[in-house]
This record gives structure tokens, C-alpha cells and sequence, in this order.
């Protein structure tokens, strides 16, 4: 008689596959990953359980917004409470909008005065100011 816990053409152990619950990462939700949908994973190589549940992928194929996890902080220029959309991390400043605003207007006419345009080439060329250079410039030879 034929071992039915092989296949019989690849020689390798059928594997037994039951239904279980899972958590959405998005809403919150329980859903079932079939004994099917992982069989599919299985055969695809897959090696990460599904994160979401069917309506919060639909939504992401559609283009539904995402929910992202806020999180309330101090801002380390002002010091006001606000809520930030990331997981701040250790060492990094987490700024306020109101600040974070007035740094981006402060940062690009600095960034917009290092680039200048070649009237010859039409092409864009970034000077660095003095203090960034590496010190006396190499004497040419005579």
C-alpha cells in the first residue's frame, strides 16, 4: 500500500495545516489565516504570517490612508507637549509643528545661497561655505 503521509511525487513530508486567529496590525482586529491561505503561503515560500485582515488590505490596495500610531512627547526646542505620527527614538530631537516649521524655513535659504547656477552650463553647482572647507587649500606646483 502507498504512505499517504508523503507526496508522492516530491518525496517530502505533507505538512498539516489548521485555522488560526490573528491580529490586524491596523485595526485591531481578529481574523482567521485558513488552513488554505497558509498551504498558499507554504507553497509561495512565504515566511511571514499575514498582518492584516481583509478589509484593512482592501482599504491599503485602494489607497485608504494609513493609521499611524501617535505619540506624545515634549518638544526638545520649546518644550511644549505635542503628539508626534513616530516612535521617537533616544538621542534625536522630536520638534513641535510650530518648530519644526520654523527650522525647515531657516534651513532652505541656507541650502538655496550653497547652490548656484553655472551662467555658462546651465548646470547646478553647490559651494560649500568656508567654514565647512578642509583647511589651506594644496599650493600648486611651480
Amino acid at each position: 500500500m502507498a504512505d499517504f503521509g508523503f507526496l508522492p511525487c516530491l518525496g517530502k513530508p505533507v505538512m498539516e495545516f489548521a485555522d488560526r486567529v490573528l491580529k490586524c496590525m491596523d485595526c485591531g482586529a481578529e481574523f482567521v489565516f485558513t488552513a488554505g491561505e497558509q498551504l498558499f503561503f507554504h507553497d509561495k515560500q512565504f515566511k511571514n504570517d499575514p498582518k492584516h485582515c481583509k478589509q484593512c488590505k482592501a482599504k491599503r490596495v485602494r489607497g485608504g490612508s494609513r493609521v499611524r500610531p501617535e505619540t506624545r512627547t515634549t518638544c526638545s526646542q520649546c518644550g511644549e507637549p505635542t503628539t508626534v505620527p513616530f516612535k521617537p527614538t533616544q538621542g534625536r530631537p522630536v520638534l513641535c509643528r510650530v518648530c519644526f516649521k520654523q527650522q525647515k524655513t531657516a534651513v532652505q535659504p541656507a541650502q538655496e545661497a550653497n547652490v548656484k547656477q553655472d551662467e555658462d552650463s546651465n548646470l547646478l553647482v553647490e559651494s560649500k561655505p568656508e567654514a565647512e572647507s578642509m583647511g589651506d587649500p594644496i599650493p600648486e606646483p611651480s
